[in-house]
């Protein structure tokens, strides 16, 4: 038994070296709920929203964590995000059915000058729907992952609707928040 914690201890201490080209220094971001919620209560009624709360540097990369809210009565189009950047998406209010895949009806390309464009998704094209895609019913609390370049929409929605939404960006395309 010592000989087998003796070469544990020592698999462990080989394996605890830090990745010398890490910056170790980089701190930690915190995104509290107060401003999650203070997001949430300050979206512009009747409209859809996608707010940033924040963009960090994640070391090559960034992350941004945004809030979006979709009344029900608005028109809901599909999207296609043509990038790399994923979004998970974590349901905060109310429930709707979500289609990810297929194919996009009626495409039409964001302008490169877009607010969509230059400051929440980077490239990204529109659609009207989706056609072929995997339909879902999404509610408080749960939890979606979409990979980039995924159409995804909104097809039918219960109520008012509010998710985070995380975004980590590989090619960084979001701005630091």
């Amino acid at each position: 038994m010592p000989t087998v914690l003796a070469f544990l201890l020592a698999v462990i201490q080989t394996g605890a070296t830090p990745d010398p080209t890490i910056d170790l220094t980089r701190p930690a971001t915190d995104v509290l709920a107060s401003a999650i919620a203070a997001t949430v209560k300050n979206a512009p009624p009747g409209s859809v929203s996608d707010q940033a709360i924040r963009v960090v540097d994640m070391g090559g990369y960034n992350v941004g964590i945004y809030v979006v809210n979709r009344p029900k009565t608005t028109v809901q189009g599909a999207i296609l995000h043509d990038n790399r950047i994923s979004e998970i998406y974590y349901m905060l209010e109310g429930a709707g059915t979500l289609v990810t895949g297929g194919s996009l009806v009626d495409p039409e390309r964001a302008p490169a000058d877009s607010r969509v464009v230059t400051e929440i998704n980077g490239p990204s094209i529109f659609g009207s729907r989706i056609e072929g895609g995997t339909s879902r019913r999404i509610a408080k609390g749960d939890v979606v992952l979409i990979p980039g370049g995924t159409p995804h929409w909104w097809s039918a929605m219960e109520a008012d609707i509010a998710y985070l939404v995380v975004r980590p960006d590989p090619d960084d395309l979001l701005k630091n928040k």
